[in-house]
C-alpha cells in the first residue's frame, strides 16, 4: 500500500507529517490521509512526496 509505504519512508528519514507536507506543498493533513489510506493519490502526488526539496524522501522512485 502506498501509505504504508510512504509512513515508512517519513520515519526512516525523521520527518514528521507537518515537515515533509510543507516540503511537498501537501497540507499535513493530506499527509495523514495517504498514510492512512482515506486519500485517492496520484502519481503526481507520490512523485511530489518522494522528490520534496531538500533532502528528498527517496533518490528515485521506482
Amino acid at each position: 500500500m502506498v501509505g504504508q509505504r510512504l509512513l515508512a519512508l517519513r520515519r526512516g528519514k525523521g520527518l514528521t507529517q507537518m515537515q515533509l507536507g510543507a516540503r511537498a506543498g501537501i497540507d499535513n493533513k493530506t499527509i495523514s490521509r495517504i498514510e492512512n489510506g482515506r486519500y485517492p493519490t496520484s502519481i503526481d502526488q507520490i512523485a511530489r512526496l518522494a522528490r520534496a526539496p531538500g533532502r528528498p524522501l527517496v533518490s528515485a522512485v521506482p
